[in-house]
């Protein structure tokens, strides 16, 4: 009787209704807060091999982390997925790329082709599998960095006339943006590799994310997602 006497109330009391409309409100406000937060977050989807996953690093010190960490500084509310899979070729990541696109990213960072190179996949293929992963990633209309690999010296300049204008080739045909050289600075310098010589140490991944941030913040501004936290 007191519940149906109050909803009564309601019904007839002005005042108490525009009480009750507007505790209504206020809760309605408070619950979508954290939705509200999360949704000024940049989702930056890493699409990569070893080099993107951390391959023999601690977890804080591998690229994704380093990434995410500096954008941050900067003032860029970002949260970088980490979608690098150890030995995976261009293959490996367009079979994978509609299972990390279920993380809903605004933009991607592609990293692909060092393990196609080093186990000498022929180019074309390569080739045609970055073109298939950009074409997606363009239906989904999700703004893209695209970084570069370059061919071993050891695999021969015939190699390296095929493999090396793959990326400024596709980045050109696909419009999106061009980061040349992935391991720019940091590719056949011991100190800064590990004792693979092939995978960054932490001072590498340092270098590597120290000169790939610009290039990653303009991509952020030219999509109109730029937010600051």
């Amino acid at each position: 009787m007191r519940i149906l006497w109050s909803l009564a109330r309601l019904r007839t009391d002005g005042a108490a209704r525009r009480l009750f409309n507007a505790a209504l409100l206020a809760l309605c406000t408070l619950a979508a807060l954290p939705t509200l937060a999360q949704a000024g977050t940049i989702r930056i989807l890493a699409l990569g091999d070893s080099l993107t996953a951390g391959f023999g690093l601690d977890p804080a010190d591998g690229f994704v982390p380093q990434l995410q960490a500096a954008l941050r500084a900067q003032g860029h509310d970002v949260t970088v997925l980490n979608g690098g899979v150890s030995g995976d070729t261009s293959a490996g990541g367009l079979d994978r790329l509609d299972w990390a696109l279920a993380d809903k990213p605004d933009l991607a960072i592609v990293e692909l082709g060092a393990n196609d190179m080093l186990r000498g996949v022929d180019p074309a293929s390569t080739r045609a599998n970055i073109d298939k992963i950009l074409t997606r990633l363009g239906q989904e209309k999700i703004p893209t960095l695209l970084a570069g690999m370059r061919a071993a010296p050891n695999l021969g300049p015939a190699y390296a006339a095929a493999f090396d204008p793959i990326f400024p080739d596709l980045a050109r045909a696909h419009g999106v943006a061009l980061y040349p050289f992935f391991l720019d600075g940091v590719a056949m310098v011991a100190a800064l590799n590990q004792a693979d010589g092939m995978h960054p140490n932490p001072a590498g991944v340092k270098l590597i994310v120290e000169r790939i941030v610009p290039a990653v913040v303009g991509l952020i501004r030219s999509s109109g997602l730029a937010k600051t936290g």
